[in-house]
């Protein structure tokens, strides 16, 4: 097996990488003093820049679907179920054991099968759902500006629910992210590979043989 230094992730996919990271972050940590948990801030602080950091990740995720759409990257997130049973009895067991990626990973593919199915999870419910309630909470007879209420709704009992719920599943796949994240080559090479966009990417020898014969076989009919 042989390993290629491969361009992967490119500039503004490492920008919107690190810069939503970074925003989820803010927002969580906002988020529990709103709920009471931690102090920091203090309330009203904490809400303004909660509001602040949400609609500045709005802004992001426009720029993103762009970016995707125009690049074609979104081909990246769509789901597939092989290969999961395998990835799931190596991120279990053979993780553990040094066993090798039931897949290769390239350019194309960045993604493995497990990957594509919980970013596409994030990107098409959990992150929307979040924006959906998020903006909900804004409008909802706010502000106590004139008295007058944008929003007109029951009870925000529900929204606030399902919120916080996926607060904490955006919280849970932080952590598992950052787990995986030391799981690499070394502990910090996937680190590095998102910081610079070079990753050390492996191909199988008898590949390369292949291609030398195809390469080579028209050159040697034509000296015959």
């Amino acid at each position: 097996m042989i390993t290629n230094t491969v361009y992967v992730y490119r500039a503004f996919e490492r920008f919107w990488h690190w810069s939503q990271a970074l925003l989820i972050m803010f927002l969580a940590l906002t988020g529990f003093e709103i709920h009471g948990s931690i102090t920091f801030f203090g309330f009203e602080d904490a809400v303004a820049y909660h509001n602040v950091a949400a609609y500045a990740l709005i802004i992001l995720i426009v720029f993103a679907i762009f970016w995707h759409l125009t690049t074609g990257e979104w081909r990246q997130y769509i789901p597939s179920l092989t290969h999961v049973r395998a990835y799931m009895n190596y991120y279990v067991f053979g993780i553990f054991r040094n066993e090798p990626h039931p897949t290769r990973k390239t350019v194309l593919t960045k993604l493995n099968p497990l990957q594509k199915l919980v970013y596409f999870g994030l990107k098409t419910l959990i992150i929307p759902g979040m924006l959906i309630t998020g903006l909900l909470y804004i409008f909802y007879r706010y502000p106590q500006r004139h008295g007058i209420e944008a929003l007109n709704i029951e009870s925000l009992e529900i929204i606030a629910v399902l919120h916080t719920a996926g607060a904490f599943l955006l919280l849970g796949f932080l952590i598992v992210h950052l787990y995986l994240m030391t799981t690499g080559e070394s502990v910090f090479s996937n680190l590095r590979a998102m910081l610079t966009g070079y990753e050390q990417l492996h191909e199988e020898e008898e590949d390369q043989d292949v291609n030398i014969v195809i390469v080579s076989a028209p050159t040697t009919e034509k000296q015959s």
